[in-house]
This record gives C-alpha cells, sequence and structure tokens, in this order.
C-alpha cells in the first residue's frame, strides 16, 4: 500500500449496485475523494451502516465496516466509538432508516455528542422498499403507502439535529462535489456527533423532488452557501441578502447593494440562527450551519480511567473476562 494514498486505494472490488443515475454513486466518488484529502487511514477508518439504499455504503469502501440492522447503526457505532476512540466512524443512514426506526438511536448519539460523522442521504422517499412515504416526505406525496397523497407533516432533519442537542449541523448537495467535500471535512475535523444532511436524488421513486433548489442553472438564486464570519449573499452577483426582520423574527430576503449594513453574518456559534437558516425555504442554506464545540461522550467516558483515552485491556481480554454467581 502506498504511503500517500488516494481515492483510488479506497476502492473495494465489489460491484457498485444502485439504480444508474442514483445521487448514492455522486456522495461515494466525493467521500472516497475525501478520505484521501484528510489523510484517512483504512485501518482506523469504519463505516457503519442500517438498512436502506445508502446502507450498501460500507460495501464500497476500503476500510472496516459494518451493515447492520434497521435503524440500529448509531446505537452500534457507539458501542464501537467507546471500545477504540481513535477509529473514524463514519454513520451512513437514510431519512427511513435514521428518522423512523432509528430515530431514537440517532437522537441519543446526538445528544450524548459521541464522535460519530452522521451523514443522513435525504431522498424524502423509501427507496429499498419501492417508494412509500418517508418522515421527510412533503404533504401529498403519492406513493404505495399514501396513494391519497400524505398527510403527515414533514419531519425536518435540521430542526431534529438541532431539538436533539446537536453539536454540528450541515447540509450538502449530493452532486455538489466542492460543497459537499468541504462539509465532509468540517464534519470529519469536529470532535463530537457530526451530522450533515446531504439532499439525495432517488431517480426511480421521487426524481427531482430537490430540484427548486439544486438545478445548477438557478442553483446561485435558490442556494445560500455559508460561510462562518462572511454575509449571507446570494444571487448572481451577490446581489440579494438575508436580514432579520426583528417584528417578525423571521429571516428576510433583501436588496444587498442598497443596504448593505443589514446584511446578516453567518455565525455558526448562534442556535437561535441555525433554527431561522433550516426553516428557511428559499434560498435553502447549505454548508455548515452550526458548529459548537464541547467534550465528546467518549472523552467524558474515559476521563476517569488511569489511562484517559486509551483502552486497558484489549478486545480478546473483555470477551474472555467474565463473572460467575453462585445461586444457593
Amino acid at each position: 500500500m502506498s504511503a500517500v494514498m488516494t481515492a483510488k486505494d479506497f476502492e473495494t472490488s465489489q460491484e457498485v449496485r444502485w439504480c444508474p443515475g442514483c445521487g448514492d454513486y455522486a456522495i461515494l466518488k466525493v467521500m472516497l475523494k475525501t478520505l484521501a484529502e484528510i489523510g484517512a487511514k483504512p485501518e482506523t477508518t469504519a463505516f457503519i451502516s442500517g438498512i436502506g439504499c445508502s446502507s450498501r455504503f460500507p460495501y464500497y469502501v476500503e476500510t472496516y465496516g459494518f451493515h447492520t440492522i434497521h435503524g440500529r447503526a448509531p446505537a452500534i457505532a457507539t458501542g464501537l466509538k467507546l471500545a477504540n476512540p481513535d477509529i473514524d466512524i463514519w454513520v451512513i443512514s437514510g431519512d427511513g432508516d435514521g428518522l423512523s426506526i432509528g430515530g431514537n438511536h440517532l437522537l441519543h448519539a446526538l445528544r450524548r455528542n459521541v464522535g460519530l460523522k452522521i451523514l443522513l442521504f435525504n431522498n424524502e422517499i423509501y427507496g429499498l422498499t419501492k417508494g412509500q412515504y418517508s418522515p421527510t416526505s412533503r404533504i401529498g406525496t403519492r406513493s404505495p403507502s399514501s396513494p391519497g397523497g400524505s398527510i403527515d407533516t414533514a419531519l425536518s432533519p435540521g430542526n431534529f439535529a438541532l431539538g436533539a442537542g446537536a453539536r454540528f449541523f450541515a447540509r450538502a448537495v449530493d452532486t455538489d462535489k466542492v460543497g459537499l467535500g468541504a462539509v465532509l471535512k468540517a464534519a470529519h475535523g469536529f470532535d463530537g456527533a457530526a451530522m450533515t444532511e446531504i439532499f439525495q436524488n432517488c431517480i426511480v421513486y421521487n426524481e427531482d423532488v430537490f430540484a427548486d433548489f439544486t438545478d445548477r442553472k438557478t442553483a446561485a438564486e435558490t442556494q445560500l452557501r455559508l460561510t462562518h464570519g462572511e454575509p449571507m449573499l446570494f444571487g448572481a452577483g451577490g446581489e440579494k441578502g438575508i436580514r432579520f426582520d426583528a417584528e417578525t423574527y423571521a429571516l428576510e430576503i433583501i436588496d444587498a447593494k442598497a443596504r448593505p449594513d443589514e446584511v446578516l453574518r453567518h455565525d455558526e456559534k448562534n442556535k437561535v440562527l441555525a433554527g431561522l437558516l433550516v426553516e428557511l425555504e428559499a434560498p435553502v442554506a447549505l454548508g455548515v450551519i452550526y458548529r459548537n464545540p464541547a467534550t465528546s461522550f467518549e472523552a467524558s467516558w474515559y476521563a476517569p480511567r488511569e489511562n484517559g483515552l486509551k483502552r486497558s485491556r484489549s478486545v480478546d481480554d473483555e470477551l474472555r473476562r467474565t463473572n460467575t454467581w453462585t445461586v444457593g
């Protein structure tokens, strides 16, 4: 194995099996490139997934991996992180896997601030099980399980993460290799639970559901790309800006050229602002929306132990150690 690894080095011999044109291909390509750029090592990297189209991910990355059961990836990943905190752990989940049956597990991983890099592939549908509506599907979504149109209020991954106490939340688009790559690197560099929502196109059951803001021809007008400390500008020439309206307690669009002093600057540590940004329907906020570090769960777990953030026993020793009781 070469000293400096490339994206090709992280590819496996497995045939990649997603529907032709699926957004998962683009995410995988960016992930492999990112692993090479951050200097990841296969022996200290693991991908843990649940069930769904996205959950085939571990088969396609030349690292450790575990294709687990529906919704339980965060729980299993938490155990792995505590067993060996030196491992970089990426949790791969979908909107159904992570926010329906796995919602409780995801919530606790976020509130505990376990050092996991959680990627939520959101296509607003159940793809693997043939197109039923999911927790993020919009009202009116017609599917085999909602032939008359869904009447459920859609769950916002951003609101879920912030409400659960997440210290990091970001958003990206599957086919935006630059923006997605930057977010993946930011998530990797965060010491704690880092959740990223990736808008992913399901071409079979929910094609172009995000086209109103992902179409490259209109992206400048429909996407708000965030940079910490920088003005919130968008539009072909950055002529539009985002302002906070103190009367309505909401964000509004203004002419940035005429009112430059009123344009908000992004503050990643401002949770109130983060909540407003995830609610902003147009333009859609992308990038790191909230990043406010705190002590990770594994650091707190190992703090009182004499060896610090190091294991005192081998895994083999732990497995073979037992306690016995005599019942009279």
